[in-house]
C-alpha cells in the first residue's frame, strides 16, 4: 500500500493493501478501495464508494455516493481474466454510477476521457471508449464496446446498444434508444433513435464559425438527398469540401464499425 502523507482518510473507510494513493486526495466515510487501484492527487471519493478491480482515476476527479467503479463486466463471456479501467481528470461521477472494466474479447480496458459529467444511476460497460467533455445525464446505459467520442450529450433514460459509435458533438435526446452509429454534431431524438438534423446549438454554443456550419448543413442535406447510397454520398463530401467539420463527418462515416449508420429522414 501507497498512501501520500497528504491524504485524507476516514478512519471508516477500507483501503486494502496494494492501493495507491496520491497527494491530497480524500477518501470520506464508509469507502472501499481495492489492491489494484490507483487514485491520482486530488481525487475525492465523497461517501460510501466502492472502487475495485485493476481501476486508475485521475487527478481531481470527484465520486458521489454509493458509485461503483471497477467491478467486474456484466458479461457471462467473462472469466475472470485480467482487465481493467482508465478514467481521465476532472470528472464528476455522480450518484449510484456504475462503471465496468474491460473483457479480454473487448481489448481488456474500458477508457473514460478527461472532464466528463456521470449523472446519477448511468452506466459505462464494459470496453467503452468514453472521449473528453462527454455528458451522460441520468439513468443512461452505454452498452458495451461503445465508442463515444468527444463533446457528446446523451440525454437522461437512453440507451446505448453495444458496438455503436457516436461522433463527436453529437446530442442524442433523453429516451432514446441508439441502435446505430451517430455521425459527428448529429441529433438524435424518439423513442427509436432517429437522425434528426445537426446539433447546430451545441456547434454555436462551441464557437464553430458560421461558414463551417454553413458547410455542415450542405453536407447533411447532401447525405439525405443526394443520388447513390449513404457511403456514395459520403465519399462524394470527401472531394467536395474545403471544411475540417464536413472532413471529419466524412471520415467518421467511411471508417470501420460493426453497426449500420442512423441516416438522415
Amino acid at each position: 500500500m501507497a498512501i501520500d502523507p497528504s491524504a485524507v482518510i476516514h478512519p471508516s473507510s477500507i483501503i486494502e493493501d496494494g492501493a495507491r494513493i496520491g497527494p491530497n486526495v480524500t477518501i470520506g466515510p464508509f469507502c472501499l478501495v481495492g489492491p489494484e487501484v490507483s487514485l491520482a492527487a486530488g481525487v475525492t471519493l465523497k461517501s460510501h464508494v466502492v472502487v475495485t478491480g485493476n481501476t486508475s482515476v485521475g487527478e481531481d476527479t470527484v465520486v458521489f455516493p454509493f458509485a461503483s467503479i471497477g467491478e467486474i463486466p456484466q458479461d457471462l463471456k467473462f472469466a475472470g481474466e485480467k482487465t481493467s479501467l482508465v478514467i481521465g481528470k476532472r470528472n464528476r461521477i455522480r450518484e449510484h454510477v456504475t462503471m465496468n472494466t474491460g473483457t479480454e474479447g473487448g481489448g481488456g480496458v474500458t477508457r473514460v476521457g478527461d472532464d466528463g459529467l456521470f449523472m446519477a444511476g448511468c452506466h459505462i460497460a464494459h470496453d467503452v471508449t468514453v472521449g473528453d467533455r462527454v455528458i451522460v445525464v441520468n439513468q443512461s446505459a452505454v452498452a458495451g464496446h461503445c465508442v463515444i467520442e468527444d463533446d457528446v450529450i446523451i440525454g437522461g433514460l437512453s440507451g446505448i446498444h453495444q458496438w455503436v459509435r457516436i461522433g463527436k458533438g453529437a446530442i442524442i435526446g433523453a429516451l432514446s434508444m441508439v441502435t446505430n452509429d451517430v455521425i459527428p454534431y448529429g441529433l438524435v431524438q424518439a423513442p427509436r433513435g432517429r437522425l434528426d438534423g445537426l446539433n447546430l446549438v451545441g456547434l454555436k454554443r462551441k464557437g464553430v464559425a458560421r461558414a463551417d456550419i454553413t458547410a455542415l448543413r450542405a453536407a447533411f442535406q447532401e447525405l439525405a438527398q443526394g443520388e447513390g447510397t449513404f457511403l456514395q454520398r459520403a465519399k462524394r463530401l470527401s472531394d467536395d469540401t474545403d471544411s475540417a467539420y464536413v472532413r471529419e463527418l466524412v471520415e467518421f462515416i467511411l471508417g470501420e464499425s460493426d453497426r449500420s449508420y442512423l441516416t438522415p429522414n
